[in-house]
């Protein structure tokens, strides 16, 4: 028991069980949901994902209950990837703070922009070539905490995603000895992996993205401005998305 447990070493023990209660549970899953989908009669291209839905749409009082449980829950991993970080001395290395907010947006809708624009593209062209999924970001029943909640689902994704396997995952993995290229690819195949749910353009997608924010943090060594530019991304996606399907058919 003690030759694998020193192999590993502590940080990596680390990184497996952050990521087992977090993004890798959730990677494994989306494995199963594209197995899932695979396997029905009817073909991939002609499926429905829906993200963000509601609960009990006939009790709003419950379901925006339900919703903020979601929001908060799913925050514990990166606030316990954060606690390791600081337990260590790393946390002030990694750029996770408010010190200089407006470079930090500013940086973040570039990066969004960047980012976004080609992403839609793929995921109509994946859409088109029978890859992926219809994907519907947004449905939540109308109320008046719609909007606001879909913002705190935005901030959540932002903030677990870019604190787990960017950051985190960033410093543990090179300080158990990989190289760059190990930890850019691997980070990048992980963050794609939990998106198989959606299909094989989300898959390829968000390991681009994955693959283009690693090398940012790498070089700049500053997650906050991806946090931002992913906090963006989504609530563009996640809002557009509520208040524009009703009118533009080929979302």
């Amino acid at each position: 028991m003690t030759e694998p447990v020193a192999a590993l070493g502590r940080r990596g023990w680390e990184v497996l069980l952050v990521l087992g209660v977090s993004l890798g549970q959730s990677a494994v899953y989306s494995v199963l949901s594209i197995a899932e989908k695979l396997t029905r009669p009817q073909p991939l291209g002609q499926q429905t994902t829906q993200i963000n839905t509601s609960v009990t749409p006939d009790r709003p009082w419950l379901d925006l209950s339900y919703q903020l449980a979601g929001i908060v829950f799913p925050l514990v991993p990166a606030l316990l990837a954060l606690y390791l970080l600081r337990l260590s001395g790393d946390r002030g290395r990694i750029g996770f703070d408010l010190t200089r907010p407006l470079r930090d947006f500013g940086w973040g809708f570039a990066i969004a922009a960047g980012i976004g624009i080609p992403g839609l593209g793929l995921y109509l062209a994946a859409r088109a070539a029978g890859l992926n999924t219809t994907v519907q970001p947004a449905n939540l029943a109308e109320n008046w905490w719609t909007v606001p909640v879909l913002i705190g689902l935005a901030v959540m994704n932002g903030v677990l995603e870019e604190v787990v396997i960017v950051a985190f995952w960033f410093t543990r993995m090179r300080q158990a000895g990989w190289s760059v290229a190990a930890v850019l690819i691997v980070g990048a195949l992980i963050r794609g992996s939990y998106h198989l749910y959606q299909g094989f353009g989300g898959f390829v997608g968000n390991l681009v993205m994955g693959l283009v924010f690693g090398w940012i943090y790498h070089r700049y060594g500053r997650v906050a401005p991806l946090v931002a530019a992913h906090i963006i991304l989504d609530v563009v996606a996640f809002v557009g998305y509520a208040l524009l399907a009703p009118y533009l058919t080929w979302l």
